[in-house]
């Protein structure tokens, strides 16, 4: 973390309206990863964000180091997530990638079959544990580099590769007579 982050952070902390609007607009989107990877559901998520930044700002003063800001917001999305996701029955994964779906495949039996995979797909990343899933959510869904993701969910390089390395072999592992199929 650089000073100028640190700087941000401190000032967020002391209650600087302009510093913790700058945080939110550099981590809204971590952490809707965050919560979209425990919730599986795009509004419950932007919720979840919401109410994350809503008890930041009122609770900042808790924060004593501000370079575990980070962590220590994305701790509250990933709780409040958990707090949703209990509150209500774990539904099967809706069609979220199925928008994601080029509409000009032509061939109603390949849309079927890109279908199946999606859908396998989607059902093999909900099935890992929530800590995997949010990893993995991070990552290569959002892209985000190893450090970022470390400092967000306050791993350490190893941990995070071995989460990943976990997950992805989970995933390879439900996946692979989909995959096989497609040859």
């Amino acid at each position: 973390m650089d000073s100028i982050d640190r700087e941000i952070y401190q000032a967020a902390i002391k209650g600087d309206r302009d510093a913790f609007e700058m945080i939110i607009r550099a981590s809204s989107r971590t952490l809707f990863a965050i919560a979209y990877g425990v919730l599986q559901d795009r509004a419950e998520a932007e919720d979840v964000v919401q109410d994350a930044f809503v008890k930041a700002w009122k609770s900042r003063w808790r924060v004593r180091e501000p370079e575990k800001f980070p962590a220590w917001l994305a701790t509250i999305a990933r709780h409040r997530a958990r707090d949703v996701a209990r509150s209500r029955r774990t539904a099967p994964l809706g069609g979220e990638l199925d928008h994601a779906l080029d509409p000009s495949i032509a061939n109603q039996h390949e849309q079927e079959r890109a279908s199946d995979v999606n859908g396998r797909v989607h059902a093999a990343l909900a099935a890992l544990p929530e800590a995997h899933r949010v990893a993995v959510t991070l990552r290569y869904i959002d892209a985000l580099d190893y450090a970022t993701i470390e400092r967000t969910l306050g791993l350490t390089n190893g941990a995070l590769r071995g989460i990943l390395g976990r997950a992805l072999q989970t995933m390879r592992r439900r996946l692979q007579p989909a995959l096989a199929s497609l040859d």
